[in-house]
């Protein structure tokens, strides 16, 4: 029997090359595997002594030969097969290990072309390529973490005791492992945002409780080449985070984040429910808890400053399924306990990605992060009333607020606190009145803003009936005059930003 080791990943391979040489097993390698396997003084032949030629072209030409991959290739059940190499003095190979270094590793967006260039593999994935496609009578090993189990297979049923289960098995691993390989160098070699094909190479960070709910299964995956910001989570103790969990925490670290003042969001079902501003971060969690402690029941809670003890203690008076934080001081865990279902999770700083993914049923949908592009000195007050300068800041909160809520998206603030937010509604007049019942007599003298502007003046009618005294929205309906002039006549200030932010 005949085995090809050529691996960039040496874990455990001189183990394995043990192992294979102690059941007979002839052993052929590659430069570096070679050296590798001598090193540790295992008997092993060079794969010029296959092909007959030296290594050509600094190394680029060692194993594109037939004399390799006509032993690879042939088809053991086939007498044609079998009688070609005989005729040509080859003898067949059953067992190929290979795995390619990853390449954005090696390799970033400022590496320089031609030095990019030397580092993609050619010999390597022909190699495993050609032992994947020949499976049924070739083992294509690419992961150190099979070598174990097939040695153990091999020892006790010899190479006919390896079902076609495992060989197919080994031979997905293999094009997968191809695959997100030649899907690193087409990243880097790539210039359209949003070419026709992209492929995106994902490998499993870890599995998840469950998905959305208990019957279901998830896992989280990085996209190779960039670190993903949920792996340098800390998370505090052994809970395990779930599909829900994850998604909700993203929400609520993302909208923390924007603010630069002590802040306090509370988010339940990717959408938040609570959200504050302070002196202290203690005192932004109670307001953003007291903004609907209904639905916050549950939730998830963000802070942007380093968890204390008396901010531990408030948030452990309450039932949350997961605290999110850039840092905590000493011990302060030991608050918690408590509420053993609480998890405390430790992040580093948001930054909004370059794109951002999303599945629809079998599909996927790709864009660039929402983030607001234009800053408040740029909007464009509409009516005749200017916004007070508390106004203006609890506009500014506001609008910060609404790009987080499901379209269509209100929220009213009052003193840098939502007092109602009303989101995921077909229409936004329904939004409006959820966000205002939601906030019952808090809406007088607060602000309100819209994630679109508003189609009518209902809207804006029913908000300032209710105290409403300015509002804050993108402008650009056909009926925008219609709609400041219903600001007009309640006497409050209207503001347009020119720039909507639905969120779906």
């Amino acid at each position: 029997m005949r085995a090809l080791l050529s691996v960039a990943d040496k874990t455990g391979i001189t183990v394995f090359a043990q192992r294979l040489v102690d059941l007979g097993w002839e052993i052929f390698a590659t430069g570096g595997t070679a050296r590798e396997l001598r090193e540790h003084g295992l008997p092993v032949r060079e794969i010029s002594e296959l092909t007959g030629f030296p290594e050509l072209l600094e190394g680029r030409v060692k194993t594109l030969h037939p004399a390799v991959h006509a032993a690879i290739l042939a088809r053991h059940h086939r007498s044609t097969d079998l009688a070609q190499l005989a005729e040509h003095g080859i003898a067949p190979i059953q067992l190929v290990a290979v795995n390619l270094y990853p390449f954005d590793r090696h390799v970033t967006p400022e590496t320089p072309e031609d030095v990019a260039l030397e580092l993609i593999d050619v010999g390597g994935p022909t190699l495993l390529r050609a032992a994947a496609k020949n499976f049924p009578w070739v083992l294509p090993i690419c992961d150190p973490c099979d070598y174990e189990p097939i040695a153990d297979r091999l020892a006790q049923f010899g190479i006919t005791g390896i079902d076609h289960e495992t060989r197919r098995a080994l031979a997905a691993k293999a094009f997968a492992h191809l695959a997100t390989y030649d899907a690193q160098i087409a990243s880097y070699l790539r210039t359209e945002e949003f070419p026709d094909l992209l492929p995106i190479p994902l490998r499993k960070l870890q599995t998840l409780r469950y998905g959305e709910n208990p019957h279901q299964r998830a896992a989280v995956y990085q996209i190779l080449g960039i670190t993903p910001q949920v792996s340098r989570w800390q998370v505090v103790g052994d809970a395990a985070l779930s599909y829900n969990n994850v998604l909700d925490a993203v929400a609520a670290w993302q909208l923390v984040q924007r603010f630069s003042q002590p802040a306090a969001v509370i988010v339940k079902h990717a959408a938040p429910c609570g959200v504050a501003v302070a002196a202290t971060p203690h005192e932004a969690f109670q307001r953003a808890f007291e903004a609907d402690p209904v639905s916050s029941f549950g939730g998830i809670v963000a802070l942007n400053r380093t968890l204390d003890a008396e901010t531990a203690l408030a948030v452990a008076q309450h039932f949350f399924d997961l605290l999110i934080v850039p840092d905590k001081q000493p011990d302060v865990e030991t608050l918690l306990v408590r509420r053993k279902s609480l998890r405390l999770v430790i992040a580093p700083p948001w930054t909004d990605p370059g794109v951002v993914f999303r599945s629809v049923g079998d599909a996927v949908l790709i864009q660039s992060a929402d983030r607001p592009l234009r800053l408040p000195e740029t909007w464009q007050v509409v009516t005749s009333r200017q916004p007070t300068e508390t106004e203006w800041h609890d506009l500014a909160f506001a609008w910060t607020v609404v790009p987080f809520v499901l379209s269509n998206g209100v929220v009213i603030a009052r003193h840098a606190q939502t007092v109602g937010i009303g989101g995921g509604q077909p229409n936004r007049v329904d939004a409006v009145r959820l966000a205002l019942w939601r906030a019952g007599e808090r809406a007088r003298q607060g602000v309100l803003a819209s994630d679109a502007f508003f189609p009518f003046p209902d809207s804006v009618e029913l908000a300032t009936a209710a105290g409403i005294t300015a509002i804050v929205q993108p402008g650009g309906s056909k009926r925008d005059r219609e709609v400041v002039e219903a600001a007009e006549r309640a006497g409050i200030a209207m503001v347009f930003t020119g720039e909507r932010h639905f969120r779906h």
